[in-house]
Parts: structure tokens; sequence; C-alpha cells
């Protein structure tokens, strides 16, 4: 029963992070930079978790040279450089193309979890992640259908290039950060702990890019008070419940489940903003809660 509840547990925090959306793009779309955004939702966050971190600091000072590596990968390359270059690529690449390709992260984290975890991958667990993997693209029919109605030789221009290595990037920084924050669970710590390191290594990594974009802070109480609201909901909420999650199922399940996010977004969406559920969507979505029922219930 215990990677049923992981996976509710993941559930859970899928649907805060869409309803953290609400928020978020709002917000982006009002003017205020994406890494400003994330800027202060680390300050908030490495604030809060600085307490953890202080009291952790016997632990973390006699640590193995490699749990540093693997707090690195969670927070300064999955929290911090993935969201950034996820975001930078919308740039160069046409949105719905961008959103798609993330679609391949369960790939990397698969990969990842075979190597650094030995997770064994069996031929029917490959089987039911491809059908979860179709349910997810079947969620986004949208952003296929923009892409294929799109001029498809922008997708070969010399700015794309850069597109595709940011997306690239922001996959194998996520999904390697499933796998290395399983993999403290494994070494011991506590989700306290890792949710910690993950934030004040976020915080500093991102500290550079604050630096040298010339961003000025002088937004009003609201926006402050709006970015804190969304620490809440997806900066500390969620990402217990995820932690949670992933310390009860394995990691490539993990990433599987982690695909239900677009299909809550579009959920939120549609009871928020009256956007209604195409017939496709609901059926992509019945299609990867099946997939994933089964990984869980089966162990595979």
């Amino acid at each position: 029963m215990s990677n049923i509840h992981g996976f509710l547990f993941i559930l859970l925090a899928c649907a805060l992070w869409a309803v953290d959306t609400l928020i978020r793009y709002p917000l982006m779309y009002s003017g205020i930079s994406a890494i400003k955004i994330v800027f202060f939702e680390h300050l908030i966050l490495a604030s809060i978790f600085s307490v953890v971190f202080f009291k952790s600091l016997k632990t973390i000072w006699n640590a193995k040279t490699s749990h540093y590596f693997y707090f690195f990968m969670v927070g300064a390359v999955g929290s911090a450089w993935a969201t950034i270059s996820f975001t930078g690529a919308f740039a160069f690449l046409n949105p719905s193309l961008v959103i798609l390709l993330q679609k391949f992260q369960p790939v990397v984290a698969i990969f990842l979890a075979r190597i650094v975890l030995k997770e064994q991958i069996k031929n029917t667990f490959i089987f039911w992640a491809l059908i979860c993997i179709v349910g997810a693209f079947l969620i986004s029919f949208n952003d296929i259908k923009t892409l294929a109605g799109s001029d498809l030789s922008k997708l070969f221009s010399s700015d794309s290039f850069y597109g595709y290595l940011l997306v690239a990037f922001s996959v194998l920084g996520w999904g390697g950060a499933t796998v290395f924050g399983k993999k403290l669970g494994i070494e011991g710590y506590s989700d306290e702990q890792i949710m910690s390191g993950r934030f004040l290594l976020g915080f500093l990594a991102i500290l550079p890019f604050v630096t040298f974009s010339g961003e000025i802070f002088d937004h009003t109480i609201e926006i402050y008070g709006k970015i804190a609201l969304m620490v809440l909901v997806s900066g500390i909420l969620a990402m217990y419940l995820f932690y949670q999650g992933l310390r009860r199922t394995s990691a490539r399940a993990c990433t599987l489940a982690e695909m239900f996010f677009p299909f809550m977004a579009i959920i939120v969406n549609w009871v928020f903003l009256n956007k209604a559920l195409e017939p496709i969507q609901l059926i992509g979505g019945g299609i990867l809660l099946l997939g994933s029922l089964v990984i869980q219930l089966k162990k595979y």
C-alpha cells in the first residue's frame, strides 16, 4: 500500500503546483521576469529552512563528498538552473514545442534511476511507462495542434539550437533532481533536510543571474504577497508532499506520476477559468492514470 500512498502524495503535490499557476502566470504576463519570481521564492524558502539547515550542521559537516554532489544536483541544478533554462527556452522555440519536449523528462529520470539507484527496469514497466507517456502527450493535444499549425521551418533555425539546449538541460536537471532526491532519502536525510539543502543551494545558484541581469526590485506589497503565497502552496506544501511520495515509491514510478501536473493544471483552468477540457485530454488523463496505477499496484 505504501506505493499507492506515495502515488497519492505526488498527485496532491501536482494539484498544488497546478493551483500555483493561477498566480505565477499572471505575474509573468504582468511583466515580472521569471528570474525575479524564482529568486524571491528561493530567498523566502531559504530563510525559512535555514533553521533546519543550522540544526543539521553537524550532519552536513560530516556528510560524504558524494552527498554534497546530490544536494547540488537537487538544489542548484534542479531547483534553480533547470527552471531558468526551461523559461529561457520559450524565447527561442515555439512554446508548444517546449512543453512537448519536457514530456521526455521521465525517460531521463528512469535512465538515471537505473544507473544511480540500481532500480531494476522490467519489460512490463517499460510497456506501462510508454502508455503513461502516450497519455501525457494526449493531455497536451492543444500544444500538438498549435505546433502542427506553425511554421515548421523555424524548428531548424539557428536560434532553435539554443532553445533545444535549454530544454535538454531543464529535462536533465529536473529528472536528475528526482533521482538524487530519492538518493538522499535512501542515505538517511529527512524530507526537511533535503528541502533545506534544495532551497539554500537553489538560492545561491540563482544569485549570479539576478546580479548580472540588472533586475530592479520595486514592486508593490501585493506582488510580494502573491509570491509569498506561491511559496506556501508550491514551495512548502507541494514539495513536502512530493518528497513524502518519493520516499514511498521508486524514482522511476515517481517521475511518471509527476506527469499529472499538466493535467491538473488543465483541470484548474477548467474549474477557475472556465476553460473546458477536450475529450481527447480526458482520455489522455485516463490513460495516464491507468498506466500509473498499474505500475504502483504491480510494483513494476
